[in-house]
Protein backbone atom coordinates (compact mmCIF):
# COMPACT_ATOMS: atom_id res chain seq x y z
CA UNK A 1 0.00 0.00 0.00
CA UNK A 2 1.00 3.23 -1.49
CA UNK A 3 0.07 6.84 -1.73
CA UNK A 4 1.38 8.78 -4.72
CA UNK A 5 3.43 11.79 -2.87
CA UNK A 6 5.65 14.45 -3.53
CA UNK A 7 5.87 18.18 -3.69
CA UNK A 8 8.07 21.29 -2.94
CA UNK A 9 11.77 19.53 -2.18
CA UNK A 10 13.46 16.06 -0.69
CA UNK A 11 13.63 17.14 2.14
CA UNK A 12 9.60 17.90 2.94
CA UNK A 13 8.90 14.91 0.94
CA UNK A 14 11.01 12.74 2.59
CA UNK A 15 9.35 13.76 6.06
CA UNK A 16 6.10 13.00 4.48
CA UNK A 17 7.31 9.31 3.28
CA UNK A 18 8.56 8.81 6.30
CA UNK A 19 5.41 9.68 8.24
CA UNK A 20 3.25 7.64 6.09
CA UNK A 21 5.09 4.66 6.21
CA UNK A 22 5.25 5.18 10.17
CA UNK A 23 1.83 4.86 9.99
CA UNK A 24 1.41 1.61 8.09
CA UNK A 25 2.30 2.47 4.75
CA UNK A 26 4.23 -0.19 2.85
CA UNK A 27 5.77 1.19 -0.15
CA UNK A 28 6.56 4.33 -2.30
CA UNK A 29 4.96 6.19 -5.14
CA UNK A 30 7.02 9.18 -6.09
CA UNK A 31 6.22 12.02 -7.58
CA UNK A 32 8.02 14.61 -9.60
CA UNK A 33 7.64 17.63 -11.02
CA UNK A 34 7.51 19.07 -14.27
CA UNK A 35 11.21 20.35 -14.96
CA UNK A 36 12.58 16.95 -13.05
CA UNK A 37 10.39 15.16 -15.47
CA UNK A 38 11.21 16.64 -18.58
CA UNK A 39 15.02 17.25 -17.59
CA UNK A 40 15.32 20.79 -16.75
CA UNK A 41 17.43 21.89 -13.94
CA UNK A 42 15.39 23.87 -11.58
CA UNK A 43 17.25 27.08 -12.02
CA UNK A 44 16.55 26.73 -15.94
CA UNK A 45 14.11 30.01 -17.36
CA UNK A 46 12.02 27.08 -18.55
CA UNK A 47 11.40 26.06 -14.61
CA UNK A 48 10.31 29.15 -13.42
CA UNK A 49 7.36 28.78 -11.46
CA UNK A 50 6.73 24.77 -11.69
CA UNK A 51 9.75 23.55 -9.36
CA UNK A 52 7.73 21.48 -6.59
CA UNK A 53 4.34 21.77 -7.87
CA UNK A 54 2.78 18.71 -9.16
CA UNK A 55 6.11 16.80 -7.15
CA UNK A 56 8.98 16.37 -5.87
CA UNK A 57 12.18 18.38 -7.65
CA UNK A 58 15.47 15.95 -8.00
CA UNK A 59 18.16 17.79 -9.75
CA UNK A 60 21.03 15.84 -8.42
CA UNK A 61 22.35 12.63 -6.42
CA UNK A 62 22.02 14.93 -3.31
CA UNK A 63 18.45 15.41 -3.70
CA UNK A 64 18.10 11.67 -4.30
CA UNK A 65 20.12 11.22 -0.81
CA UNK A 66 17.67 13.59 0.65
CA UNK A 67 14.43 12.35 -0.35
CA UNK A 68 15.34 8.48 0.41
CA UNK A 69 17.14 9.43 4.05
CA UNK A 70 16.65 6.91 6.35
CA UNK A 71 14.53 4.90 4.54
CA UNK A 72 15.30 1.62 3.81
CA UNK A 73 15.44 0.28 0.46
CA UNK A 74 16.23 -2.88 0.76
CA UNK A 75 12.72 -3.14 2.56
CA UNK A 76 10.66 -0.79 -0.04
CA UNK A 77 8.70 -1.62 -3.36
CA UNK A 78 9.06 1.96 -4.71
CA UNK A 79 7.03 3.15 -7.82
CA UNK A 80 8.50 6.26 -9.84
CA UNK A 81 5.97 7.76 -12.35
CA UNK A 82 8.82 9.22 -14.16
CA UNK A 83 8.79 8.72 -18.43
CA UNK A 84 11.50 11.19 -20.39
CA UNK A 85 14.50 11.11 -17.62
CA UNK A 86 13.43 7.42 -16.00
CA UNK A 87 16.69 6.17 -16.86
CA UNK A 88 18.46 9.13 -15.12
CA UNK A 89 16.26 8.84 -12.20
CA UNK A 90 16.80 5.48 -11.94
CA UNK A 91 20.41 5.47 -11.96
CA UNK A 92 20.17 8.15 -9.25
CA UNK A 93 18.20 5.87 -7.30
CA UNK A 94 20.35 3.34 -7.72
CA UNK A 95 22.82 4.93 -6.76
CA UNK A 96 21.71 6.76 -3.34
CA UNK A 97 20.52 2.66 -2.55
CA UNK A 98 24.12 1.10 -3.33
CA UNK A 99 25.73 4.51 -1.30
CA UNK A 100 23.71 3.35 1.34
CA UNK A 101 24.57 -0.30 1.69
CA UNK A 102 21.77 -1.78 -0.53
CA UNK A 103 23.25 -4.16 -3.61
CA UNK A 104 20.99 -2.99 -6.60
CA UNK A 105 20.19 -6.53 -7.19
CA UNK A 106 17.75 -6.34 -4.42
CA UNK A 107 15.72 -3.60 -5.01
CA UNK A 108 12.28 -3.43 -6.71
CA UNK A 109 10.14 -0.99 -7.75
CA UNK A 110 8.66 -0.04 -11.30
CA UNK A 111 9.55 2.87 -13.19
CA UNK A 112 6.84 4.00 -16.40
CA UNK A 113 9.35 4.39 -18.77
CA UNK A 114 6.13 4.63 -20.93
CA UNK A 115 8.12 8.04 -23.30
CA UNK A 116 5.64 6.88 -26.38
CA UNK A 117 2.38 7.88 -24.37
CA UNK A 118 3.97 11.37 -23.85
CA UNK A 119 3.68 11.76 -27.52
CA UNK A 120 0.26 10.83 -27.62
CA UNK A 121 -1.25 12.40 -24.92
CA UNK A 122 0.78 13.77 -21.85
CA UNK A 123 3.51 16.17 -23.95
CA UNK A 124 6.63 15.60 -21.29
CA UNK A 125 8.63 13.83 -23.40
CA UNK A 126 12.44 15.38 -23.93
CA UNK A 127 13.59 13.77 -27.36
CA UNK A 128 12.38 12.79 -30.60
CA UNK A 129 10.45 9.21 -31.31
CA UNK A 130 13.04 7.32 -32.33
CA UNK A 131 16.09 8.08 -29.66
CA UNK A 132 12.94 8.35 -26.91
CA UNK A 133 12.28 4.31 -27.77
CA UNK A 134 16.47 3.46 -27.90
CA UNK A 135 16.08 5.10 -24.43
CA UNK A 136 13.06 3.02 -23.33
CA UNK A 137 14.82 -0.24 -24.39
CA UNK A 138 18.17 0.31 -23.16
CA UNK A 139 17.04 0.47 -19.80
CA UNK A 140 14.36 -2.19 -20.11
CA UNK A 141 17.79 -4.76 -21.40
CA UNK A 142 19.96 -3.36 -18.10
CA UNK A 143 17.50 -4.07 -15.36
CA UNK A 144 16.52 -7.30 -16.57
CA UNK A 145 20.15 -8.71 -15.69
CA UNK A 146 21.50 -5.57 -13.23
CA UNK A 147 18.19 -4.99 -11.06
CA UNK A 148 16.30 -8.20 -11.47
CA UNK A 149 13.20 -7.33 -9.34
CA UNK A 150 12.88 -4.13 -11.08
CA UNK A 151 10.12 -3.33 -13.54
CA UNK A 152 11.49 -1.16 -16.00
CA UNK A 153 8.27 -0.03 -17.82
CA UNK A 154 4.71 0.19 -16.76
CA UNK A 155 2.54 1.22 -20.35
CA UNK A 156 0.71 3.93 -19.44
CA UNK A 157 -2.42 3.68 -21.56
CA UNK A 158 -4.44 5.81 -18.65
CA UNK A 159 -3.97 8.96 -20.38
CA UNK A 160 -5.44 8.36 -23.73
CA UNK A 161 -8.67 7.90 -22.79
CA UNK A 162 -8.02 11.40 -20.72
CA UNK A 163 -6.75 13.20 -24.01
CA UNK A 164 -10.36 11.72 -26.20
CA UNK A 165 -9.62 7.90 -27.13
CA UNK A 166 -12.20 5.26 -27.01
CA UNK A 167 -11.59 2.15 -24.16
CA UNK A 168 -11.06 -0.03 -27.32
CA UNK A 169 -8.26 2.54 -28.83
CA UNK A 170 -6.60 2.91 -25.21
CA UNK A 171 -6.23 -1.20 -25.26
CA UNK A 172 -5.25 -0.95 -28.96
CA UNK A 173 -2.07 1.61 -28.79
CA UNK A 174 -1.21 0.04 -24.98
CA UNK A 175 -0.52 -3.51 -27.16
CA UNK A 176 0.49 -1.82 -30.15
CA UNK A 177 3.10 0.11 -27.64
CA UNK A 178 4.59 -2.91 -25.22
CA UNK A 179 4.53 -4.74 -29.12
CA UNK A 180 6.81 -2.10 -30.32
CA UNK A 181 8.96 -2.49 -27.22
CA UNK A 182 9.58 -5.99 -27.07
CA UNK A 183 10.57 -5.82 -30.49
CA UNK A 184 13.06 -3.13 -30.00
CA UNK A 185 14.40 -4.98 -26.75
CA UNK A 186 14.69 -8.26 -28.47
CA UNK A 187 17.87 -7.62 -30.34
CA UNK A 188 19.65 -6.21 -26.84
CA UNK A 189 18.79 -9.40 -24.76
CA UNK A 190 20.21 -13.30 -24.55
CA UNK A 191 16.93 -15.56 -25.74
CA UNK A 192 16.83 -17.43 -22.83
CA UNK A 193 16.34 -13.53 -20.78
CA UNK A 194 13.25 -12.24 -23.31
CA UNK A 195 10.85 -14.13 -21.41
CA UNK A 196 12.02 -12.27 -17.76
CA UNK A 197 11.45 -9.01 -19.92
CA UNK A 198 7.60 -9.91 -20.60
CA UNK A 199 7.77 -11.12 -16.81
CA UNK A 200 8.37 -7.40 -15.78
CA UNK A 201 6.17 -5.24 -18.27
CA UNK A 202 2.95 -3.95 -16.56
CA UNK A 203 -0.03 -1.72 -17.73
CA UNK A 204 -1.97 1.07 -16.34
CA UNK A 205 -5.58 1.23 -17.96
CA UNK A 206 -8.61 3.66 -17.17
CA UNK A 207 -11.32 2.28 -16.07
CA UNK A 208 -14.43 5.13 -16.38
CA UNK A 209 -18.08 5.27 -16.59
CA UNK A 210 -18.38 3.43 -19.76
CA UNK A 211 -18.54 0.14 -17.82
CA UNK A 212 -19.47 -2.58 -20.50
CA UNK A 213 -17.41 -1.47 -23.13
CA UNK A 214 -14.19 -1.57 -20.69
CA UNK A 215 -15.19 -4.60 -18.72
Amino acid sequence: MRTYAGHSSATKSNELYRKNLSKGQTGLSIAFDLPTQTGYDPDHELARGEVGKVGVSIAHKGDMHSLLDAIPLDAMNTSMTINATAAWLLALYMTAAEESGVDRHALTGTTQNDIIKEFLSRGTYAFPPEPSMRLIADMIAFTVDEVPKWNPINICSYHLQEAGATPVQEIAYALATAEAVLDEVRPRVDEDTFPRVFGRISFFVNAGIRFVEEH
